[in-house]
């Protein structure tokens, strides 16, 4: 059963699900594109796209009819129609308000439903990774690890972040990634602290931290990795901070495996903190999943009610920031198994001074 078949498995004859979100498009029928409506329903399921797109759709597409889109009224209200569907679920949390308002005009004679049960129902299907999409994620996490092998030759004293940015970007692009995961950060000394700062023109000192955390994408999947990293020299009390972030997410990978509870793995980061005296200082959760979209669910995180299955592609990433001084943040990006988890990064976690 495709997953196609596994949303509209609890629809009525009446009821089809519209999906209008590029990245819930990508992940039920693979193909990748910047306009498009999936139809999913039992009495008939179809993909409309435009004339950009049309040819590459009927050719990668399997799992259900492609058809050329010229008018939304014309071509998807009147499939709609014509199969019985008058009740249309949508995606909450993915539709505008000026694109719930072009539904309503063009679908009178259907009542529309958007309650969240349809992005609830996605956000499951999504957290566990086929073997294919894993083989995307590990490319995509490889191209990043290359752009770390070479920023460690590139950073010194007098580079500004906005360069090692820049650097890092270039080389994944030259390594065949599609873009960036999310917007890259690169961030030194005091601005460490900030756990998402935008790179500047501020420039490396020596004695600083640099914290990168960036992302490759292939074919639309998405890998996440953070290193922190020194010039010249660290202080003991930053080799202390370190240490201590290296243990907490060393403490949270080392409890990860199918059915532990995600609160239980950010308390393994957590607790290590707290302890050693810095728990006001990691506000972030411990990690989230990752797919097409960079922020996925489960996430690891205090509240959470999710427990981690066999398939789960989440990161690892606890983080010390101390305001006006520096930060630190340590993160992994690991497939979960029924006995453990598989690690995709593999750059190294030792305290690295350049």
């Amino acid at each position: 059963m495709n997953n196609l078949e596994k949303l509209s498995s609890n629809l009525k004859s009446h009821e089809a699900l519209l999906i209008i979100s590029s990245a819930n498009r990508k992940h039920l029928t693979g193909f990748t594109s910047s306009a498009g409506y999936l139809v999913i329903g039992n009495n008939g399921s179809a993909f409309f796209t435009d004339s950009r797109y049309i040819e590459a759709a009927s050719e990668k597409i399997t799992v259900c009819p492609t058809h050329l889109l010229r008018d939304f009224k014309e071509d998807v209200s009147e499939f709609i129609f014509q199969h019985g569907y008058r009740k249309i679920h949508i995606e909450a949390e993915k539709v505008t308000v000026s694109q719930l308002k072009f539904l309503e005009k063009n679908l009178k004679l259907c009542k529309i439903v958007s309650d969240g049960n349809l992005d609830k129902s996605i956000a499951k299907l999504r957290e566990v990774k086929t073997e294919e999409e894993i083989s995307k994620i590990r490319t995509a996490q490889k191209i990043a690890e290359k752009a770390f092998d070479d920023i460690l030759s590139f950073i010194k004293e007098g580079v500004s972040e906005l360069e090692i940015a820049a650097r890092l970007e270039n080389i994944m692009r030259m390594n065949g990634s599609e873009g960036f995961a999310f917007d890259t950060i690169a961030i030194t000394g005091k601005n460490t602290s900030k756990p998402h700062g935008v790179p500047t023109d501020n420039k490396v000192k020596k004695g600083d931290f640099i914290t990168m955390d960036y992302g490759a994408v292939f074919d639309s999947y998405r890998s996440d990795m953070t290193r922190t990293i020194a010039v010249g020299e660290v202080s003991s009390k930053q080799a202390e901070i370190y240490n201590t972030v290296l243990k907490a997410q060393e403490n949270s990978l080392s409890c990860l495996k199918s059915g532990v509870k995600c609160s239980d793995a950010d308390k393994a980061a957590r607790d290590i903190i707290r302890n050693a005296g810095y728990g006001e200082f990691f506000g972030h959760s411990t990690g989230h999943g990752v797919g097409i979209d960079i922020h996925e669910t489960p996430n690891l995180a205090p509240k959470s009610k999710a427990i981690l299955e066999a398939g789960n592609v989440v990161t690892v990433e606890p983080g010390i920031y101390l305001p006006g001084e520096f930060g630190v943040r340590i993160e992994d990006f690991v497939v979960i198994t029924d006995t453990g988890y598989i690690n995709l990064t593999s750059a190294p976690k030792n305290l690295i001074v350049l």
